[in-house]
């Protein structure tokens, strides 16, 4: 005799839905917060990854998407001098991002707005790295 898959199934789909519910409430976040410096959602993400030096593929790995997305987005930060473009120490082929000293300010003041009232502010430090553990462990399970 063999189990029933539905309480599986209940199961994932309520994750699933706890998962997208947890993504939407973090996009409205950045959205919200972007607003008030007058960034788009998109490039307070760019900005937000942007920790160093990186090329382009870089940035659009930290920023799940497709490299012509990140190529719009950093062509508008470059537009208003928060990026610009340098030769890659070591691939002639690509190109270094780095952010411009206008560019380090506003994301030092975009990371003190998307820290405060955090959809994940709620949670201690100890569970918020309990939810990375799982969510890495989730994700890059067979």
């Amino acid at each position: 005799m063999t189990t029933s898959p539905e309480p599986q199934a209940i199961a994932e789909r309520q994750l699933c839905g706890l998962v997208n519910g947890l993504a939407q409430r973090i996009a409205e976040h950045v959205r919200e917060r972007a607003a008030t410096l007058g960034l788009t959602a998109s490039q307070a993400t760019a900005l937000r990854e942007m920790s160093g030096p990186m090329t382009m593929r870089e940035l659009a790995e930290r920023m799940s998407c497709e490299p012509s997305n990140t190529t719009f987005v950093v062509d508008k930060l470059e537009k208003q001098s928060l990026i610009e473009r340098h030769p890659h120490p070591t691939d002639r082929r690509a190109k270094h991002l780095v952010l411009t000293p206008e560019g380090t300010a506003l994301r030092a003041r975009l990371l003190e707005l998307l820290a405060t009232d955090s959809p994940l502010s709620g949670l201690t430090p100890q569970d918020q790295r309990a939810l990375h553990s799982l969510l890495e462990q989730a994700i890059t399970s067979p």
